[in-house]
């Protein structure tokens, strides 16, 4: 017979550290900026479900709090939920945040967005900056048209397009080159770009290194998002093709917030029968983020929303993971615990 279990919903507390950690080839030890640790205290709280067999076997959900919104996107999403309930409309350059679930929550309450072709031909309106951050010459357009901007910019990013502006003004430019390891066209290097006159060499895979002067001084510098081991690695290809005669400085200048969630996500992959990945299909971030739980954990699916889940999945299951992006809601994720209740509901009528 059917036996009614509860199914427990674990969150284990998680510590992230969003410093920025420089170094250049005068500092290899490296140093921390601004560091913040985070500590969650474990929560449980139990969701009521059915067994799926006859035994008394329960399946144990838990849910990863090292998951979900970076602070960066937390302050965004925060400052655009104020905004809005002093008045709407209120635009919002690009998506604030790459998934679209939480995109449409905000839509509903009055949150447009546009992109760069529609902001330049508005006037007189609010827009709200999201954390990704903008080159110089988006702020130099919203003065020009009389729009009010609500920045949002990560502090993390903020701090680095101000070190990258930095670094452009006292090198000379005729013998230094400013290079940013990160994703082509991606939001915050085009913000990143712009704080070099648009300069700036981008490099995301090997053969953008052809684009590099190995004969003209270098300076470093890497997205937030970045991986270190990515960062590392191309650190070191620098300094073999590099002329040594030439100086060659790099600052890591990736957010630990973000990178420390690549191990902590494998160690909560791996111990699941199951996981579930919550992820927009827009987030670089969250493919990463789902490689890396594949590559531990086989039994490791993407899901968007609580609809991709599918009863089948959860056959002879024990023990069930959700984990998700940086640009993944907390209440998302609930959500689909949520479904997994109701699925082993139907499942056992």
């Amino acid at each position: 017979m059917s036996v009614f279990v509860r199914c427990v919903l674990i969150l284990h507390k998680f510590s992230a550290d969003n410093g920025l950690n420089t170094r250049s080839e005068g500092d290899q030890t490296g140093c921390r900026d601004s560091p913040m640790n985070i500590w969650q205290k474990p929560i449980t709280m139990s969701y009521p479900c059915i067994t799926y067999s006859e035994n008394k076997h329960m399946i144990k959900i838990e849910m990863d709090t090292g998951s979900g919104f970076c602070f960066g996107v937390v302050n965004a999403i925060k400052k655009a939920e104020q905004e809005l309930d002093n008045a709407s409309p209120l635009y919002c350059l690009g998506d604030i945040v790459h998934n679209g679930s939480e995109v449409e929550r905000l839509n509903k309450r009055g949150l447009q967005i546009i992109e760069h072709e529609e902001f330049d031909s508005l006037k007189n309106v609010r827009v709200l900056f999201r954390a990704h951050g903008e080159p110089p010459s988006t702020y130099l357009a919203a003065k020009a048209n009389h729009i009010q901007v609500i920045d949002a910019t990560c502090p993390v990013v903020l701090k680095l397009q101000q070190r990258i502006k930095h670094a452009y003004e006292t090198h000379p430019h005729h013998e230094w080159q400013i290079v940013i390891y990160g994703k082509i066209g991606h939001a915050e290097v085009n913000g990143l770009v712009g704080q070099t006159g648009n300069t700036a060499i981008v490099v995301e895979h090997w053969e953008d290194l052809d684009q590099v002067d190995m004969n003209k001084n270098i300076c470093l510098f890497a997205q937030t998002t970045k991986s270190i081991s990515g960062f590392n690695n191309l650190v070191e290809t620098i300094k073999k093709k590099i002329n040594p005669a030439v100086s060659f400085e790099f600052y890591d200048t990736i957010c630990r917030q973000v990178s420390n969630r690549i191990p902590n996500i494998r160690t909560f992959a791996v111990r699941h029968d199951i996981v579930f990945f919550v992820s927009g299909t827009k987030s670089s971030n969250g493919k990463a983020l789902f490689d890396e739980c594949k590559a531990v954990n086989p039994n490791s699916h993407l899901i968007s929303t609580p609809e991709d889940i599918t009863p089948s999945l959860l056959k002879g299951v024990s023990t069930a993971g959700i984990c998700g992006a940086t640009s993944t809601p907390k209440w998302l994720m609930e959500e689909v615990a949520k479904k997994l209740e109701k699925i082993a509901s139907v499942t056992n009528d």
